[in-house]
């Protein structure tokens, strides 16, 4: 480990670059601060890229949901096609099945049923495993598999465990009675309030005021034990304040297909990803989309420089993605009965989507993108 000197390294999720200019949040603690490039999508793909250093090209893990009919859990629902599709299609089943996959098909307490029942065959689920522990993303190597292969004592914490207050409570203790000097500490929760109030500056300011009272006192206990201590604070991407709905699903239906016999769909809330089973779906499907005004099918060198360019198409032959503020309200990623007010997952280039890094030293070279942070861990551990 570098110097044997302590390395705390935080991630907060959806803290954005917008949000952080509006309050003096930590900034004496950590002058060196700056905005942070995500990668398009949702934490399911960014933070394994924070994690490993590796695009999701590279690691094949992006998305939640992908197809796979061959090797998904669910598969043997598709002996149960000619049950009534009332029966299968509706939230109670869809409840059933969620802890179905949670609690018996051990696929954890994430999994959502987050597309229809009667479709669930054709799909398997990527996060099974808490991926702050060893062997968490499966193929890639995490950090968290680097620091056991080299013998090196650390803590990660994260809400497979704890909430963030108890986490904020734990860690100061932690680092003032153990001789570890690499600690992880996600929290979770800033993502969901920010869905709920990103456009209320002022409960923004002191939510994070409280972050920033309980982080002093991690700060505080790393410096008891170094005074050297090295401190890293950064966010998976930010929030874009939702300002329109609109229901897409409803212009796909105008394509006169039929699902599954000609494609599959997933509506998440942010993008539609389509599976076609010939070419004339496919030019139908993309007449339809090129229609839509409020957003855009990628191309391929779209995805390419999005670090997107998959070898097969498990995440999907078109993704089409919505334009900055406008939610699908068709998407099974949130109910009616939510409909959130900030939303990520729009395109990196937004303002909204960047993220944060902010540190007490001097990094070069400088942390421009999230995949940069497996660089500052490495370092830490070398």
């Amino acid at each position: 480990m570098t110097s044997n000197r302590l390395h705390v390294f935080v991630l907060i999720d959806a803290l954005g670059w917008k949000f952080l200019q509006q309050t003096p949040f930590l900034g004496d603690v950590l002058p060196h601060r700056q905005p942070l490039r995500t990668i398009l999508g949702f934490s399911s793909g960014v933070i394994p890229s924070i994690l490993t250093g590796l695009t999701p090209a590279e690691s094949a893990v992006w998305n939640l949901v992908y197809y796979d009919p061959e090797h998904s859990p669910f598969r043997w629902m598709r002996h149960f096609q000619s049950v009534p599709r009332p029966l299968l299609d509706n939230r109670y089943a869809r409840r059933a099945f969620t802890e179905l996959g949670r609690r018996v098909l051990g696929l954890g307490h994430g999994f959502d049923c987050c597309v229809s029942p009667r479709l669930l065959h054709y799909f398997n689920w990527a996060e099974r495993r808490n991926i702050y522990d060893p062997g968490g993303i499966p193929g890639v190597q995490s950090i968290f598999d680097k620091l056991v292969a080299d013998g090196i004592p650390y803590r990660s914490y994260s809400y497979h465990r704890n909430t963030d207050e108890e986490i904020l409570q734990a860690v100061p203790r932690h680092i003032d009675e153990g001789r570890e000097n690499f600690y992880f500490v996600y929290l979770s929760e800033v993502d969901k309030f920010l869905h709920d109030h990103c456009s209320e500056p002022t409960r923004i300011a002191e939510r994070l005021a409280w972050y920033d009272g309980q982080l002093r006192h991690v700060f505080d206990a790393a410096l008891r034990r170094d005074p050297e201590a090295c401190f890293y604070l950064f966010s998976d991407h930010g929030m874009t304040p939702v300002t329109r709905h609109y229901d897409l699903a409803a212009d796909v239906e105008r394509a006169s297909l039929t699902m599954p016999k000609d494609f599959l769909a997933v509506y998440d809330s942010t993008m539609a990803r389509f599976w076609c089973f010939s070419d004339a779906a496919r030019d139908a499907l993309t007449r339809q989309l090129e229609q839509v005004s409020c957003g855009h099918i990628l191309s391929r060198d779209d995805l390419k420089s999005l670090l997107l360019s998959f070898s097969d198409n498990r995440y999907g032959d078109i993704i089409f993605l919505m334009d900055p503020g406008c939610l699908i309200a068709s998407s099974a990623f949130h109910s009616a009965s939510w409909m959130p007010v900030g939303m990520h997952g729009y395109h990196p280039d937004d303002e909204h989507s960047y993220g944060v890094f902010l540190t007490n030293r001097e990094i070069l070279p400088p942390v421009t993108i999230v995949t940069d942070i497996y660089r500052c861990m490495r370092e830490a551990i070398s």
